[in-house]
């Protein structure tokens, strides 16, 4: 029994040193960046003025915090950005199952789907602006527009490529239409799916950071570009590392969410 506890501690410290390994590993390249950062300013190899050291911008993101400046333009940002995230996932999903499973209604479509695909969301911004104002409506508008994409696309790509092994053995077993799309289809199509709502994440961020730059009180967008005009740089870098933080973050729940969604899959498959 002695022997079994001492195996099994041996075997959670070989898990924990596997961890730390693998997390230094993955920091190596981030620290290395953070280090350049703070010495090329300081050693003359670029302007400090247009970029100050890492610890400059550091102090100035924690007086951005602490004063609350921060949390405000971020809570402002995050609200718009999920808003339309959710509205896109919502509507975007069951559109590309419908489109992908059914040839008619890709048909009908097909040529509208294409137009707009290719037209990029911020070209479109002006309109936006100026059929719905430049209140929330439009910022939520252009990143449901912006996320839809993403999302619609991958999912018809997903359904469409489903193994067709799995469809006629499916058929065969006289599955009705709404168990083959929740036993085959659904769970196929998920990690594809997926791909396509991850890249949604990180463009609903995008957008919206760019629709805030150009009219708006509040955000994320508005604090970089009225650093920017005020020629406050350490508040301005503050704001982007910020933006890049809520996207790591935001990525990594979706992949949590897509792994747990994805082990369901394996035994519903099945």
């Amino acid at each position: 029994m002695l022997t079994a506890s001492v195996g099994r501690l041996r075997g959670r410290l070989r898990r924990l040193s596997y961890l730390l390994l693998k997390g230094a590993t993955k920091s190596v390249a981030i620290a290395a960046l953070l280090l350049l950062w703070e010495t090329a300013p300081r050693l003359g190899l670029v302007d400090r003025t247009f970029l100050p050291p890492f610890s400059e911008v550091a102090a100035a993101w924690w007086g951005l915090a602490v004063d609350g400046q921060l949390a405000e333009n971020a809570r402002a940002s995050l609200t718009r950005s999920f808003s339309g995230f959710a509205l896109a996932v919502a509507g975007a999903v069951p559109l590309g199952l419908l489109i992908g499973w059914y040839r008619p209604v890709a048909d009908l479509l097909g040529p509208l789907l294409e137009v707009f695909r290719n037209t990029a969301a911020l070209a479109l911004l002006p309109v936006f602006v100026l059929l719905l104002g430049i209140g929330e409506t439009s910022k939520i508008s252009i990143v449901v527009y912006a996320c839809t994409w993403p999302i619609l696309l991958n999912t018809i790509s997903a359904v469409r490529n489903v193994d067709p092994t799995l469809l006629r053995l499916a058929r065969s077993m006289d599955l009705s239409a709404p168990r083959l799309f929740q036993k085959v289809i659904l769970p196929a199509s998920v990690p594809v799916m997926f791909t396509g709502i991850r890249l949604a994440g990180a463009v609903s961020i995008l957008v919206l950071v760019a629709a805030e730059m150009i009219g708006a009180k509040a955000g994320l967008g508005y604090l970089i570009n009225a650093s920017q005009y005020n020629f406050a740089i350490p508040q301005m870098y503050a704001g982007i590392i910020t933006i890049s933080a809520i996207g790591v973050v935001f990525n990594q729940f979706l992949v949590a969410v897509e792994r747990r969604l994805s082990s369901w899959r394996v035994p519903a498959a099945g």
